[in-house]
């Protein structure tokens, strides 16, 4: 076997029919855990694992069979040098969900097998996973692994999206491959760290379902009473009861048993006599399909008449397993034993009947169990062309724009026709190709960031029509996860709107690789949108806002027509998002991430506050490649209430639902999205709010010297609780050199910290010193005296994380300013603390609260 081999593992996989859609395409079973023997068998007929040890048979709600799972996984790694799982797919049970079951009871620990299959994916990360499960699935309540009962969605999410891009839909299948009605909820994970993939991409394609007289009519009729095909032993249906004949040879196509005049022609039993009529719970027992729709819902008590809808269109039986392969798109390759198929059809009736006997319910019931196995095959296929693209690298982009020119558009344009590159590639050559004109990379937003930010939006599946704006589109990025997110709204009104009008034009070209839904109708405006008059209101404002600062006549322009009046930030970002705010219901926007803190953005804070903010996405650097910048985006419903905040962290890999005046909170100067219990409990133990902060940006190498009267302290002289001599300090003649120094100079207890650092440490400014800008004064409000243990408590583990939390594990924007140093606190009473060495916290730079203290522990 090629050690490239993709490999999966299945959990609750019955007889493997969905899984074997995987086997097609090539993936190798890891392992498949089931609990019932025989269905486990119908597997290792396929060979569906390449190693013995991947059939697993076990309850997986055992930690012994959770352990065979992941030794088998480890061993397959080993053997085939592979360093990760590439998919889980999960099909736990659904008795406790699913419509047909009318004896559900207290389901809720089955239905909490769920949380099984969550608690595998948290701990082996695959690089893709897939839930199915019925309609009702994700609304059903499980006990999650926290010990909470909660909504099966709720747990998902909470468990998984923090290392996930996450898509969920309810889906009949008969839309997408499968030839048999067959309504499920799929659940759909792409690893984080997976650039430019969506879950959307790995969903099956649509593909219309075969008529029943398309999928079967070439089957021989079956007339005689438990007739078997004589050239296909699985093309035959068991005797039953000759009275029910009576009730089903009359009625035609759609019709039920239950819809004979004559009552002796009903379902019924005879008591003492008396005619008792069945109870017709689900409305289509005993009923006979139409040859010319397609073929009806696969139950696992297909085998009898009075399960829902299971009689042949013309012949007086139930359908047979051959016919119900066909709904299900089963191959002709799948084996239900060992026995080889071609000489079972050469036995005696007898034998036939006898291997029969001991399959067919066993082979009935996996069938009703089963994920089509063309749907799972799709979702396999598709996985394998996004492995099989060829990924291109930014540099690699960066070289092609240089060899091609394409800073010029005319040559982009013909290089798109020439190359007819993917939509993904296609723009992002176009993006940092107009990035490279403007001179800024930073407009590339990747395809599972788009989805991150559109995944969240509103459904709006009872409005007739939407409409959406795009306020600097760029050249499209939005576009494909919209087009997925909004496909199926009766009416979506696009406008696409930016300033550039190569953008503009570039656009128009690039749509046409992309496959625009019917429902989708597109306006172009070349126009700046801060500028522009909009006469409609929209549903979603979306995209990816300019981050500069516009220049100072400009925005005397803007403010004269009414923008930037409430913010008073000249930031591109800032005033996009207070225009959104007034033609819009919801705004989606990317921004830098010291609009969580930073005092230029207090006034828009303080706008946005007004409305819900029901998500926050914080991705930290890793939101343009190539580009150190801290980026997060955030969702603004201006039609809700305020009541709970998502904070979803690519840096953290977590995901946390608050209420939002916890994370919003008054009393501190600005959002925590980090905030948690730890937090809450040193705020309680500090005094907060101590001291007044100056930074001198005056203070330039060009008016210092190597010897003088006054020292120049800088970041790198201090240390926890001191400061150091360094051979390069630098000296001033006069305190004039600095226009602040009179406020602080040679003053009782001012400290000095770092003022751009994530490791926070502080000692007292020694006399005749003076600090330049890369640290901050700290000067006490109070006639505070501070001792040297107290300023030890800064370079503590206790405090590093507090600070963490504080500065909202930010690792650029971390200027020591004036809302910022509320946080630097010391303890109200003696506080049991430990100094977290230098070069140990580059290890926990995003750790939380019980991952420092764990590992401390050990």
């Amino acid at each position: 076997m090629n050690k490239d081999r993709l490999g999966y593992v299945s959990l609750f996989s019955s007889a493997g029919v969905g899984c074997y859609g995987f086997s097609l395409e090539g993936f190798d079973c890891i392992a498949s855990s089931e609990l019932i023997q025989r269905r486990l068998d119908v597997q290792k007929a396929n060979k569906v694992c390449s190693l013995k040890g991947g059939y697993i048979s076990g309850d997986f709600t055992l930690s012994k069979t959770k352990d065979k799972v992941v030794d088998a996984i480890n061993k397959w790694k080993k053997t085939y040098r592979k360093d990760e799982v590439d998919v889980v797919v999960a099909t736990p049970p659904c008795q406790g969900i699913s419509v047909a079951n009318h004896k559900k009871n207290n389901e809720l620990k089955r239905n909490s097998l769920v949380v099984e299959s969550i608690s595998l994916i948290v701990q082996i990360r695959p690089r893709y996973f897939v839930l199915e499960n019925v309609r009702g699935f994700l609304n059903t309540i499980c006990t999650d692994v926290d010990g909470v009962d909660k909504k099966i969605i709720d747990a998902i999410f909470l468990n998984l999206a923090g290392d996930y891009n996450i898509a969920h839909r309810v889906m009949n299948f008969k839309n997408y491959g499968n030839n048999s009605s067959r309504t499920r909820t799929v659940v759909i994970g792409v690893r984080k760290d997976i650039e430019d993939v969506t879950p959307y991409e790995l969903f099956p394609l649509e593909k219309e379902a075969s008529t029943l007289r398309q999928l079967i009519g070439d089957l021989r009729s079956l007339t005689e009473m438990g007739e078997i095909d004589s050239k296909d032993i699985y093309h035959g249906f068991r005797k039953y009861d000759s009275k029910m004949v009576d009730w089903i040879k009359d009625i035609k196509e759609g019709q039920s048993a239950f819809d004979n005049e004559d009552p002796i022609k009903k379902p019924h039993k005879l008591v003492d006599g008396v005619i008792i009529p069945n109870v017709n719970k689900n409305g289509d027992k005993y009923s006979r399909c139409y040859w010319d729709k397609v073929a009806p819902c696969v139950h696992t008590r297909n085998d009898i008449l009075a399960s829902q809808a299971t009689i042949h269109p013309n012949d007086n039986r139930v359908f047979s397993i051959r016919e119900l392969m066909r709904f299900m798109t089963i191959p002709l390759s799948f084996k239900w034993s060992e026995d080889d198929t071609i000489l079972l059809n050469k036995c005696s009736l007898g034998d036939k009947i006898s291997h029969l006997r001991k399959h067919e319910i066993n082979i009935r019931q996996s069938l009703g169990e089963a994920v089509p196995t063309a749907v799972f095959q799709s979702i396999a296929e598709n996985i394998k062309k996004i492995d099989s693209h060829k990924k291109i690298s930014l540099n690699q982009v960066k070289r092609i724009i240089v060899r091609e020119n394409l800073a010029v558009v005319d040559n982009l344009l013909a290089y798109l026709d020439k190359e007819q590159p993917s939509f993904t590639l296609a723009t992002k050559i176009a993006e940092l190709a107009n990035a490279k004109r403007l001179d800024d990379a930073a407009f590339y937003t990747r395809q599972e960031l788009c989805f991150n930010l559109v995944s969240d939006l509103p459904d709006f599946k009872t409005k007739k029509i939407v409409r959406i704006l795009e306020p600097s589109v760029g050249v499209g990025n939005f576009l494909p996860v919209i087009f997925e997110k909004y496909k199926h709204i009766d009416s979506v009104k696009l406008d696409l709107v930016d300033i550039n009008s190569d953008s503009i034009t570039t656009l128009k070209k690039l749509v046409k690789l992309l496959k625009i839904p019917k429902n989708f109708e597109i306006r172009f405006i070349n126009d700046d949108f801060l500028a522009h008059e909009f006469r409609n209101k929209y549903d979603v404002v979306i995209g990816n806002p300019p981050f500069g600062k516009v220049e100072a006549d400009k925005f005397k322009q803007y403010v004269r027509s009414g923008i930037g009046t409430d913010i008073k930030s000249r930031n591109l970002f800032a005033l996009f998002y207070e225009k959104a705010l007034r033609i819009s219901d919801v705004v989606a926007l990317f921004s830098p991430k010291s609009i969580l803190n930073a005092p230029e953005f207090s006034l828009l804070r303080k706008t946005l506050e007004q409305h819900a903010i029901t998500k926050i996405n914080d991705y930290g650097e890793k939101g343009f490649n190539g580009v150190k910048i801290e980026t997060i985006s955030m969702q603004v419903n201006s039609k809700a209430r305020p009541d709970e905040t998502t904070v979803e962290s690519y840096i953290l890999r977590s995901y946390k639902v608050n209420k939002q005046k916890y994370v919003i909170d008054e009393v501190f100067p600005y959002w925590l999205i980090y905030r948690d219990s730890y937090f809450d409990s040193m705020t309680d133990k500090l005094a907060l709010d101590i001291f007044s902060v100056y930074r001198d940006r005056t203070l330039t190498s060009k008016g210092m010297k190597s010897k003088g009267n006054i020292r120049v302290l800088k970041s790198r002289n201090i240390r926890n609780g001191h400061t150091v001599d360094l051979e390069e300090d630098q000296y001033v003649d006069s305190v004039s050199a600095s226009p602040i120094a009179e406020k602080y100079y040679n003053a009782e207890s001012v400290i000095v910290a770092p003022n751009l650092s994530y490791y926070p440490r502080a000692s007292f400014l020694p006399s005749n010193t003076i600090v330049d800008g890369s640290a901050a004064i700290l000067v006490p409000k109070r006639n505070i005296k501070l001792t040297i243990s107290e300023l030890e408590f800064f370079a503590s583990k206790e405090y590093f994380m507090f600070y963490r939390i504080a500065r909202n594990y930010a690792t650029r924007s971390l200027n020591i300013d004036s809302s910022s140093v509320y946080f630097w606190g010391i303890p109200k009473d003696e506080l049991k603390h430990e100094v977290f060495e230098h070069e140990r916290r580059s290890k926990f730079l995003f750790a939380r609260p019980h991952e420092l203290f764990e590992a401390f522990a050990t």
